[in-house]
Formats: structure tokens, sequence, C-alpha cells
């Protein structure tokens, strides 16, 4: 063992006790309801709500499963609740990408014997050498011959890695480009992948078109360039990971059937040389886990077609305002009903910071006033995973709907 080894295997002994515990609580069991109408008509809730719909969790993770030609990795950051973990590995999904020690820990804990995969391209030392020497995880990501190094020198050179280089791809077509902050291309991706097949096991290729992708041929692009890049290299891969952005849908931003994404793969796979002797994989996160998260605000005031309610952007509302999504939504009233008549609202948060603001527009009855409720579906990823406390804000609040979302994706 020469110095340079010797001294990252004290490291790791030294190290291995500090690893830190998932910051995550057991949570304990929430209220079920067949409604946000018999929600509200029960509890008359003065904060907001997040709701959980299980068996949405899993027909979205099912049909992955049955549909995508190869392994489906669920993509942890999108929804990391031990709820969404457990349903999506009873409904047969094995593989997790992980971005953090936490995340690691958390599916270590949660899913006994899942293969996580850390397919963050930058990573800490302390991460990689406590991912790789305690959680056993052999699989990462990078983008960087300094990654490279990184990783090899905190596994001690290990000759059981699967790495996987990250290239950057065209997202043109995604509501969330992801170009910019990772991925290599050209001649550096060519010298790259030259030097990982020198010390990988496994030599994989990855690539992510960007959030909530709606048009499946970036797939196509994306695995065209790799067949390019992977001939220039002259090196043989083992695996090809086609990432994330598979959509959900939401009002005015409706994408093709998921199926079509699923072919669109499928063809290109082969008419690019991958489809046999290769391991493909997926991250899906958004379109399994967005369509069973809803959230129940409540209407604190009206100013004209302006709705100020109590949850924002600082809480489970982020991406309404930034990028701006929009949600199907619905109104809730304890005491008669609505007018038939339909307008468009903005709403404000309940911070007094001023870009609190979602612009949407939400259609709402037009004489929904303070004191009533709105169910805001769609909501399922990213949104308890980014809340905040800012202002002493704070949605904690969780309850299990039984009925099926405002939109989906799967018929439902």
């Amino acid at each position: 063992m020469n110095k340079q080894n010797t001294k990252t295997a004290r490291l790791v002994r030294s190290q291995l006790s500090l690893i830190p515990n998932p910051a995550h609580k057991k949570s304990s069991s929430s209220p079920k309801f067949a409604s946000a109408s018999d929600l509200v008509l029960s509890m008359k809730p003065h904060q907001p709500v997040h709701c959980t719909r299980k068996h949405v969790i899993d027909v979205a993770a099912r049909w992955f499963v049955s549909a995508f030609p190869g392994k489906v990795m669920y993509a942890v950051k999108t929804n990391p609740e031990a709820t969404a973990l457990k349903t999506i590995y009873k409904a047969g999904i094995r593989d997790f990408d992980v971005a953090s020690l936490s995340e690691i820990a958390l599916v270590a804990k949660e899913c006994k014997g899942a293969t996580m995969h850390y397919m963050h391209p930058v990573k800490s030392r302390e991460s990689i050498l406590f991912a790789y020497h305690k959680y056993g995880v052999r699989s990462f990501s990078l983008d960087s011959q300094a990654e490279l190094a990184k990783i090899l020198e905190m596994t001690n050179n290990a000759k059981d890695l699967t790495l996987y280089v990250r290239l950057a791809v065209n997202s043109e077509s995604a509501a969330l480009s992801l170009k910019g902050k990772f991925g290599i291309a050209g001649k550096e991706a060519v010298d790259l992948l030259k030097e990982v097949r020198k010390v990988a096991r496994n030599v994989g290729i990855c690539f992510h078109v960007g959030s909530q992708c709606m048009n499946p041929q970036d797939y196509r692009q994306a695995i065209a360039l790799t067949r390019t890049l992977v001939d220039a290299a002259g090196v043989s891969v083992d695996n090809i990971d086609v990432g994330g952005g598979f959509p959900s849908a939401y009002p005015g931003m409706a994408p093709v059937a998921l199926q079509h994404y699923m072919d669109v793969i499928r063809s290109s796979l082969a008419e690019y040389g991958f489809d046999k002797n290769h391991a493909v994989l997926c991250e899906p996160g958004r379109a399994i886990v967005a369509e069973n998260g809803s959230l129940i605000v409540k209407v604190e005031l009206r100013k004209g077609n302006a709705l100020y309610i109590n949850d924002g952007v600082y809480g489970g509302l982020f991406d309404a305002g930034y990028p701006e999504f929009i949600y199907p939504t619905r109104a809730v009233r304890l005491e008669g009903g609505f007018s038939s008549q339909m307008e468009e609202f903005s709403f404000f948060g309940p911070t007094c910071d001023s870009i609190d603001t979602m612009k949407g527009p939400f259609m709402l009855p037009s004489d929904i006033a303070e004191g009533d409720w709105i169910e805001i579906g769609g909501l399922g990823a990213y949104s308890k995973s980014m809340r905040t406390n800012f202002n002493g804000f704070h949605a904690s609040k969780q309850a299990d709907l039984l009925d099926n979302p405002m939109l989906s994706m799967y018929g439902l």
C-alpha cells in the first residue's frame, strides 16, 4: 500500500464513527380523508396541510418499472419522505439516485437492500469516503478530472467502481434547464472517458435533459451525442443512464403521453447501438411523485383578483413563484356553494417579502373570499423538501387523501 492509500485508510478508520444519521424524523401516521373537502369539513385547518395519495405513487412507480427498457432509479431529492420511499420500493423500484449523505442514510434506513447511485457530479471528499466505506455505494457520477481524482483517492483506488461521465446536453425543451452547472462536452469529455475506462470496473454515460422535459426527442439527441463521444474516445461503455426530466401534467403545460418518451428512448438506444450489452437506467422523480401531493391553504384576504393565502414561495409553493408553474386548483367552502363562473387569480404568500408572489393565473370561482380554502394540486415533487422557516411560517401538518389527483398522466 502506497503512502497516499495508507493515509486514506487511516482517514476512513478515524471518520467512520462521525457519519451523520438521517436527519429525517420518523413520522407518525397521518389522518386519512376521502377528499380535501372532507378534510376541511373535519379539521377546519388554520394552517396549510400537505396531503399525500400513496396509491398514486404506487401506480406511477409500477408504470415506470413496466414501461422503461431498463432499471429505474428514483431521484430521492424530488420527495425524500419515508412514506414515498417505502411506497416506491414496495412497487418494485430497487435503485435510488442519491445526492447527499443525508439521502444515502435515509435510503439505507427505509429501503433495506436498495442499490444507491451517487449521481451528484461534485461531491465532498468526506461524502465519497462515507458513501463507499460505510454504505457500500459503488456507483458515482463525475464531470471532471478533478472529481475522478477525489473518488479514486477516497475509495483507495477501488477496483469495483461504476463511474458515470456526466455529459452536457441540450435542455431547451425543459421548463427548468440544467445546462451550465454540470456536464462535460467535446474533447474534454473524450479525454475523461479514456481516463475513467482505465480505472473503473464499469464505465457509464449519464446526462439530464432538464426538469419537466416537454419534447421526447431531446433524449434521442442526447443518446446520439453519447454515441459520437464514445466513438471518439474509442472506449467501450457498460451503462447508459438517460437521466430524469420525465414530465408531469400541469395547466397549460400538458406533455405528450409518457409512453411516447419510452418509445423514443427505446428506438434511439437501438439506433445508436446501445440496446444490447449495455445496462440502461433512468432517474425519474417528478413523474413518479408530483401527482400524489396537494396543499390545502386558506384565503386570508382578497384584493381584487389577488388572494393572500397562508403558504407561499418560502413554503410549499416555490415552483409557483419561480419558475412560475401553474398548478390545478379547486376551492373548498364549509357552507354553501361557489359561483359557476371561473376567474383568473394570483396568489401572495404569508411572508413580508414582496417576492412571495405567485402570478398564476390560477382558475377559481369568481366569488372566492376570505375564509375559504383552496386545494392546490400537483405538489408531490419538491414542495415539502424545499420549505423554509422564513418569517416563522412553516407548514408541517399532513394528511392522507384517498381520491385521485386533479390531473394525471396515468389515467387516474
